[in-house]
């Protein structure tokens, strides 16, 4: 991995390859939660190093809208939200969802202009607890793909937010890197030998097995890629083995393997070169997590452990407010949730870590796969071809499942991708 390269994978800026495969994707610019409000305050968010504001009108539309005004460059995060539009403070401009100019109150002539005057708008959509919004060509957005954890109408979602001080792909290939899991979390995420698979409760993830050098083995897709970290089991380690399938489905949503009690899914969203957010989903058709439950297990809740822009109190200035006491006495790393643990390795390596000097070893095969096959696809759409993930033959998202539980040696991991019914602890076999 040159310098060069490096930066090619990272940035997603401007003309960046990278930025031109996430804009033939629809991404996340804020959860549905913080825009509610018909008419509610507006909430800025930045893809790509661009920035938005995202609002509700006042007929339950969702806008999405360049942030600063076309009349003076004033931002409209501090706008009114009212009557149907997004009023700037500063001279009264208006506009509703779809960027046209509804009113111009420091203008004489104000009605003939306004029909001559539009601002930048993006389309927009809400599934999965999400407002997803398009950063491509406006006139020809893609067929939105409801995401995995949107099987159902009424499937039990609940979201982390977090905002992460460094660029996506770190953070990405922390998220499709099962090996750390053994070390880093295994405080949280502890061995049991009486559970066959990953078993949640209010403070844990119990797992069986003490394996911490899984054997990865990895198979690539239409999406992305999927891979299995195969460790030995604590029971019947003979005739057995314990797998963990996770899917990278491209550009930057990650399907985790799940436990007893919901299915998980990363988003690592770009904001810029330099930062991104930290989206960690748990869903399930019918058990679940309830939202507070699930940020007060990540310690994600804003006002505890966020601010309110989603930014960690535990942070580098900080050193995570990392407790060498609590170490001593058991604890393996002394950073208080999932989430900061890792996000304390990744922001260690800096906005950018240099790749050119890692020293990867054969627990690192889905990094080297994810980065092998970004780089080809940065290279492909800069060439004009189409941009990963959607060429045919697409997969609905919804059908995609990642996979954890201690079967035969005889099975194929690669025929366990759909799903395991944790009602029953059963493991079906689905073909995709």
């Amino acid at each position: 991995m040159t310098p060069q390269l490096n930066d090619v994978l990272c940035r997603v800026e401007g003309a960046a390859p990278m930025g031109k495969i996430m804009r033939a994707h629809w991404m996340p610019a804020c959860m549905i939660e913080e825009v509610a409000e018909p008419d509610g305050a507006p909430v800025r968010a930045r893809l790509l190093g661009e920035n938005l504001v995202v609002f509700r009108g006042t007929d339950g539309r969702v806008g999405a809208l360049e942030e600063q005004c076309p009349h003076r460059r004033a931002s409209l995060y501090f706008g009114r939200n009212e009557e149907g539009g997004l009023r700037c403070l500063y001279h009264g401009w208006k506009f509703d969802v779809e960027g046209n100019v509804l009113d111009m109150a420091c203008e004489p002539s104000a009605e003939r202009v306004c029909r001559q005057a539009k601002h930048r708008s993006y389309p927009v959509r809400e599934a999965g607890g999400f407002v997803w919004v398009w950063m491509g060509d406006p006139e020809a957005p893609s067929d939105f793909d409801m995401p995995a954890w949107a099987p159902t109408p009424d499937t039990r979602i609940s979201i982390v937010k977090m905002h992460v001080d460094c660029n996506w792909a770190q953070v990405l290939e922390g998220s499709i890197d099962s090996a750390h899991s053994s070390s880093l979390h295994s405080t949280n995420m502890p061995s049991a030998a009486d559970v066959d698979g990953s078993t949640a409760t209010d403070e844990a993830w119990f797992r069986p097995t003490v394996d911490k050098a899984p054997r990865i083995e990895s198979e690539v897709t239409s999406y992305g890629f999927r891979y299995a970290a195969i460790r030995r089991p604590l029971v019947n380690e003979e005739t057995h083995q314990y797998v963990r399938s996770t899917l990278f489905v491209a550009p930057f949503t990650v399907l985790i393997p799940p436990n007893d009690q919901y299915n998980l899914a990363q988003m690592l969203v770009p904001i810029d070169d330099v930062n991104c957010m930290f989206y960690w989903i748990a869903w399930h058709e019918t058990k679940g997590i309830e939202q507070e439950a699930w940020r007060r297990f990540c310690a994600a809740r804003v006002g505890v452990d966020l601010d309110a822009n989603y930014r960690k109190l535990r942070n580098a200035s900080n050193d995570y407010m990392q407790d060498r006491e609590a170490m001593k006495n058991g604890d393996f790393t002394g950073i208080t949730g999932i989430p900061a643990q890792d996000m304390a390795m990744w922001e260690s390596m800096g906005p950018i870590a240099d790749r050119s000097h890692d020293m990867l070893g054969s627990s690192d095969l889905a990094i080297v796969r994810f980065r092998r096959q970004m780089l080809a696809a940065a290279k492909a759409v800069e060439a004009g071809k189409p941009a990963i993930g959607t060429a045919q033959p697409r997969i609905p998202h919804v059908k995609l499942r990642s996979f954890e539980g201690v079967i035969p040696k005889t099975v194929d991991w690669k025929t366990l991708d759909a799903r395991r019914y944790q009602e029953k602890r059963e493991i079906v076999v689905e073909n995709v």
